[in-house]
């Protein structure tokens, strides 16, 4: 039987993750997380994960009051089959397929159907994820569409009620930013450019206004860019 008040989130460790971990903190009262270890070149954002919960609760503990279980999945083989950007020390670059060289086929789907697997578990009817159709690398499995259609499938397969959340899905970064203000204040804000990791690199030496990383790979570019607007937006 599934729990109506309970929600599974993908929780990779980055910004997007930890925002849609507040977010379903705020809004369901029993929410366990779920991490995948597929060998990623930035494989340093698994570390980042029991820092950010554990910093949630210090900082925010009445928003954190339902936060329960965190499970991991090794997903190795995913990497050993993948040849992309972000499992192997290539270079990050468009392909003539129109899709950067760090799209992972399948991975998305993948972490939709361990966590649908592990929420069916552990009874949690809602599963969410830090998926977004706007501020994005352009993979196609990140798309509301994509999304849609694995939720019916999943529903279809485990004769389930499963509901799959992407509250990012149509955000900007910088409203991804004010969304985490609102969610938790200038507490959550200072957490995820603290605690929080979403660089291709894996580059923690170097610590910027808006967090950590190389300040050159994509992921960098659009945390950055989605900063400057927040702060801009929010001074204005």
């Amino acid at each position: 039987m599934q729990n109506e008040d309970g929600a599974l989130v993908l929780f990779s460790g980055g910004q997007d993750s930890t925002t849609c971990l507040a977010w379903a903190l705020s809004r369901f009262r029993h929410v366990e997380t779920l991490g995948f270890d597929y060998r990623q070149r930035h494989a340093v954002e698994l570390q980042c994960r029991e820092p950010i919960r554990e910093g949630l609760l210090a900082a925010l503990p009445d928003l954190g009051r339902g936060l329960r279980e965190d499970h991991t999945v090794d997903l190795g083989i995913l990497g050993a089959i993948s040849e992309t950007a972000l499992t192997r020390d290539s270079e990050i670059a468009m392909l003539a397929n129109g899709l950067p060289s760090t799209f992972v086929p399948g991975r998305n789907i993948l972490f939709l159907t361990f966590a649908a697997c592990i929420a069916y578990r552990r009874g949690l009817k809602h599963i969410v994820g830090g998926m977004c159709e706007t501020d994005f690398s352009g993979y196609p499995d990140c798309r509301d569409d994509t999304i849609k259609s694995l939720q019916a499938t999943l529903n279809l397969g485990m004769a389930a009620r499963f509901v799959l959340h992407t509250p990012l899905m149509w955000l900007d970064k910088a409203e991804t930013w004010a969304l985490a203000e609102e969610l938790g204040g200038e507490p959550l804000v200072e957490l995820i450019l603290e605690r929080t990791h979403s660089c291709y690199y894996g580059e923690r030496g170097v610590r910027h206004d808006w967090g950590y990383g190389c300040g050159k790979c994509p992921a960098c570019e659009i945390r950055a860019a989605g900063f400057t607007r927040y702060r801009g937006q929010r001074q204005a």
